[in-house]
């Protein structure tokens, strides 16, 4: 191919709207248009860890990161306040003001937030394969790939009972995330391309969610990954694949795309994301990154305009 057969093949950027509210496309050499995504958030800070991070979990100010056989405490912006060692394959941190939660594939440990071990419990299933947790009033929720069911427990270890999807829980693979919002448990069916909600007592509320690329449905062949919410009890969903991280409301309402491959760092694992007040909090191979809302930047995405009093959108 000559020079000018690569020249038409290039991309071009075109400005359309108002100088209030102008929006980017690429054009290409046959006139297809795509929008340049423009994400609300800036990253604000960032820092490694001594390896891959396995979890991670919002304590008050501090970050609780698991590696391969150690959880560190973090301040929140880097510096260690404290160490200590854990048994290998962690597949998930949860915690509240006292206790750390440690969760493997068929066990649970806890510890206080000095590091000190308090008690563990094992699987109630021999075939037991627990993926992520969330705690909420005195319960722990623990996602079960291989049995595709939710286990409730108590904190102290208790075992209460099992929640069924009435539409079966079909996961591919260890994409069985879950959070708690609101005395609402949320949790991802991923093989459905869906987030089903459900009181902590175990009865279905509904779902939400669909398979597509396009912002507001679910990519792949199992999506969404991780969840987490915000103090307003909007749901946030992170997906894998083409990874990006996105915003709907406690009733499945799509209101935007927050972050995107590109300023999540690329890949095609999900990254994980908590949220604290304004703030996201994300993790990603030995990163972890604080996003904070830009007005600059948001003046050009729906997050400008949306009229939700959302605890993200402060600055």
């Amino acid at each position: 191919m000559g020079v000018s057969g690569f020249i038409l093949r290039k991309n071009f950027i075109l400005r359309i709207g108002s100088p209030d509210n102008v929006k980017l496309f690429t054009v290409n050499s046959i006139g297809g248009m795509n929008e340049i995504f423009t994400s609300p958030y800036k990253m604000v800070s960032s820092f490694s860890v001594p390896d891959r991070i396995e979890a991670f979990e919002l304590a008050g100010d501090n970050l609780i990161v698991a590696t391969s056989n150690s959880i560190f405490i973090y301040d929140r912006v880097g510096g260690v306040l404290n160490n200590f060692a854990a048994r290998s394959n962690l597949r998930d941190i949860a915690a509240d003001h006292e206790h750390i939660y440690l969760l493997f594939p068929a066990r649970i440990e806890v510890y206080n937030h000095d590091g000190e071990w308090l008690r563990e419990w094992e699987a109630n299933s021999n075939s037991s394969d627990f993926c992520a947790m969330a705690v909420s009033r005195n319960a722990l929720f623990v996602t079960d790939a291989a049995n595709r069911h939710i286990c409730k427990f108590t904190t102290g270890g208790d075992f209460v009972k099992f929640i069924e999807s009435p539409n079966g829980f079909v996961i591919p693979s260890y994409s069985f995330g879950i959070t708690c919002a609101d005395d609402v448990v949320y949790c991802s069916n991923s093989g459905r391309h869906q987030v089903e909600k459900f009181t902590p007592d175990g009865e279905y509320l509904g779902s939400f969610g669909r398979a597509g690329g396009a912002a507001g449905m679910f990519c792949g062949c199992c999506n969404p990954v991780h969840l987490s919410n915000t103090s307003s009890g909007d749901i946030i969903t992170s997906e894998k694949g083409i990874p990006r991280i996105s915003c709907y409301s406690r009733n499945g309402e799509f209101r935007s795309i927050l972050l995107d491959s590109k300023m999540l760092g690329g890949g095609i694992a999900a990254y994980d994301v908590k949220i604290h007040g304004d703030r996201l909090f994300v993790a990603g191979n030995n990163q972890l990154s604080t996003f904070q809302y830009d007005r600059m930047s948001a003046a050009k995405t729906a997050c400008s305009g949306c009229s939700v009093n959302c605890p993200l959108r402060a600055s």
